[in-house]
């Protein structure tokens, strides 16, 4: 009943939500049933386990946290680090980039702290910097030889965070891939968000999303419940009035709502700006927007590109914001993305 539920789509109409309704009661009873007694919020039972929660889960321990990370071609060759989006999303939508290792790059993923299968911690623990710092424990973490090339393939807000490590650290790698970051400022990301995800609660997408709120609810910190509903919500991405333009719903193992809510209230209260140091990279980045994003465009594209001093714009045609998942996308994508590559490395 679970691949039923999460495979269901953003419904339209009061018969439909009432479905979903008892779909959902039926579903609690059911797991209630089955578990004898025990929490519907208890690991395992909404959601899948997270790597310190499940030992058959690829991870490591870097720094504090348990990840779920995986790598593959040759520890030797120059690295590719991959970065999600969200902030809490998973590495699993951009599963597509492991044939990179095929044409020679050590590809490695990883689910951000809080994200995917990755460890949970309480929402007061997050901070911007802390994901930021851990982009580089992830490098050292597979890193072979001090003379290896490091890239970064950052999508969403896996680009912002690329973009704030580069900022941070200009001297640390060798290139990056980027695939529409909203923003690296808070008012640039603002106003991406407010084209791409305008709150409009008069919006039968809006109030199709939050209805799952009357069934099920959560605290502050119950991640399995608040997981559960972010990836239920996630569905109206794929949605006709999105903006966003995706052919469909992009495959996720388990998205991250606690470290979601944390990291926007934390950009809302503090601001950010990653921008300031950007022109002391002395590399070249491809910077990639798709054609189907009504929300971005070219002329988004650059002005979020513009603090870098060498960048390559390339449009990927017949494709949404996640154009790495789907085959249109990966296919106009792709052979870019590795000209560049082996341009660089």
């Amino acid at each position: 009943m679970l691949a039923i539920f999460l495979s269901m789509r953003i419904t339209t109409s009061l018969q439909n939500k009432l479905l979903v309704a008892a779909t959902a009661c039926c579903f609690a009873l059911s797991v209630a049933s089955c578990t004898k007694g025990k929490r519907i919020d208890e690991p395992g039972n909404l959601v899948p386990k997270t790597a310190d929660q499940d030992a058959s889960v690829p991870s490591a321990k870097i720094g504090d946290a348990i990840l779920h990370t995986e790598a593959f071609g040759n520890p030797d060759s120059p690295m590719l680090l991959v970065l999600h989006g969200g902030p809490g999303s998973d590495y699993r939508y951009l599963l597509n980039c492991k044939a990179f290792a095929n044409d020679g790059y050590y590809v490695v993923f990883y689910d951000q702290r809080g994200s995917g299968l990755s460890q949970r911690f309480s929402r007061s623990s997050y901070t911007i910097d802390q994901v930021i710092e851990e982009v580089g424990d992830v490098i050292k973490h597979y890193r072979t030889a001090a003379k290896q090339k490091v890239f970064i393939l950052g999508h969403s807000w896996g680009g912002m965070l690329a973009s704030a490590y580069i900022n941070k650290y200009p001297q640390a790698i060798d290139g990056a891939i980027l695939g529409e970051p909203g923003g690296l400022t808070y008012d640039q990301m603002r106003d991406y968000l407010s084209r791409s995800r305008p709150s409009n609660v008069t919006k039968e997408i809006t109030n199709d999303a939050v209805y799952i709120d009357q069934i099920l609810t959560g605290t502050k910190n119950g991640h399995e419940i608040l997981d559960y509903k972010m990836m239920l919500m996630a569905t109206a991405d794929a949605s006709e009035e999105s903006a966003i333009g995706n052919e469909g719903t992009v495959p996720e193992w388990r998205t991250g709502a606690v470290i979601s809510y944390a990291l926007f209230d934390l950009g809302k209260k503090q601001g950010f700006n990653w921008t300031s140091n950007l022109s002391q990279f002395n590399h070249k980045i491809l910077f990639l927007y798709s054609s189907n994003n009504k929300a971005y465009g070219e002329a988004h594209a650059k002005a979020v590109a513009a603090p870098y001093r060498n960048v390559q714009l390339y449009r990927v045609d017949g494709a949404g914001h996640d154009m790495l998942s789907f085959p249109t996308g990966w296919k106009n994508a792709y052979g870019a993305m590795l000209q560049y590559l082996n341009e660089s490395k």
